[in-house]
């Protein structure tokens, strides 16, 4: 599947520090290691809805991440799925009166354009669900093999073949190793917390014949109408969601690769799961660090589907907002927090990108050097660009009173390189 473009990322003097980023798995911040590569695999969008803000949000966060190892001299190896064929898809596209492979083609190709027009740098490999099923396939086979998957009856309507992995057999594997994934192991929740949200993100904890409730599908048995694949020994069916993103993982980038990323919604259970899938097909985890971003919301209530209140990347553009504008009101807050998308957030990113430009005209001479120290120095705190913004409005306010026009283009120049090579925003 092709991914987006992007804009060359400008050279800048010197070279950054990496960054201390928050780790969800090991409950601290931590300083990323130096590395020959970096490695990052952030969860991609199951496409049957446009780019919403929280999409945007998670993709920008972990661009930001991408920029920082780049300026520290550091190359990325990045990648990137689409669950291309998952039930909120199918439901969908039956909803709507659409097949469901067009839909998926739309909704992709409106991603891409949004995360090109955000200049969200693009995954070196960009992958669908449908194009992983050849490698799942024989993955769940083998952990069938070993006992730590198994085939459940079809009870209540449902057909036989349905295979789940086991938790518990996965987090028994005898092993000395310290890093050894246990259910719990990344989202750090008892079992009477995982239930409710198993349930509410695509579990079926009370499905008959499961060993455990908390057990994840690995592949789903043919249904009627659905879309299946030949999955050998396991019979037609498709591959669930969990071990799709595992696969893809264990495909492209080393074991265990640097970060995992994606919202805090997909800390438990995907994640969870994602590494389980991962220690008991290997031997080892399957991410050093996983990093979540946080929520958004629309004037102080959840932003949903079932709500209809999403903002939407593609109308916020329809409607002539400067991609830069956007990028800068997601930037404007940290990314581990949760916040509310407003008419005064918009308004606020509209003010700052003016000024900034207006700045660059006046651009005084030696400005520029402490504003990339400042810049770079906020972003190595857990990627705070709310402090590398606002030593960015410090430097522009200061320009703006003190600067005369054409003071010193080299010092302009630089500006605008910076903010585009670490912030991403073009002015």
């Amino acid at each position: 599947m092709k991914a987006w473009s992007a804009r060359p990322v400008p050279d800048l003097p010197g070279e950054a520090a990496l960054p201390v980023v928050q780790d969800t798995r090991l409950r601290r911040r931590v300083e990323l290691p130096r590395q020959e590569r970096a490695s990052l695999y952030v969860c991609g969008i199951t496409p049957y809805d446009a780019t919403h803000m929280g999409h945007a949000a998670t993709y920008v966060a972990f661009d930001l991440l991408h920029r920082a190892w780049l300026d520290a001299g550091t190359p990325v190896d990045y990648v990137q799925n689409v669950t291309d064929v998952d039930d909120p898809l199918l439901e969908r596209a039956a909803a709507t009166g659409v097949d469901w492979r067009d839909l998926a083609a739309e909704q992709t190709e409106l991603f891409r354009t949004d995360m090109s027009a955000l200049n969200v740098l693009p995954p070196q490999h960009y992958v669908g669900a449908t194009e992983a099923v050849g490698w799942i396939v024989p993955a769940v086979e083998r952990l069938v093999a070993r006992d730590l998957a198994y085939r459940v009856a079809g009870r209540d309507g449902e057909p036989d073949g349905d295979v789940y992995f086991d938790v518990e057999a996965a987090g028994a594997l005898p092993t000395d190793d310290d890093d050894a994934w246990v259910l719990g192991d990344v989202s750090h929740l008892t079992p009477e917390q995982m239930l409710p949200l198993f349930a509410e993100r695509g579990g079926d904890p009370e499905r008959p014949g499961k060993r455990h409730r908390l057990d994840p599908l690995l592949w789903r048995a043919e249904r009627p109408g659905e879309p299946s694949w030949d999955g050998a020994s396991l019979g037609p069916g498709r591959p669930g969601w969990h071990i799709e993103c595992s696969l893809i993982a264990l495909e492209h980038l080393p074991a265990p690769f640097t970060v995992q990323g994606g919202g805090s919604d997909l800390v438990f259970p995907h994640h969870e799961m994602g590494a389980g899938h991962c220690w008991a097909l290997t031997g080892r985890p399957m991410a050093r660090h996983f990093l979540h971003t946080g929520m958004v919301g629309l004037d102080g209530e959840k932003m949903s589907k079932s709500k209809g209140n999403l903002v939407l990347v593609s109308a916020l553009r329809a409607q002539g907002v400067d991609p830069a504008v956007i990028r800068t009101a997601i930037l404007a807050h940290r990314y581990t927090d949760d916040w509310f998308w407003t008419d005064l957030v918009l308004a606020g990113a509209v003010a700052r990108v003016d000024a900034w430009r207006r700045a660059l005209a006046v651009a005084p001479e030696g400005s520029a050097a402490p504003l990339l120290e400042a810049v770079r120095t906020a972003l190595s705190d857990d990627l705070d660009a709310p402090a590398a913004l606002a030593a960015l409005d410090a430097w522009a306010a200061d320009a703006l009173t003190t600067g005369t026009p054409g003071s010193c283009g080299a010092d302009a120049r630089l500006v605008r390189d910076l903010v585009d090579a670490r912030l991403g925003i073009e002015l």
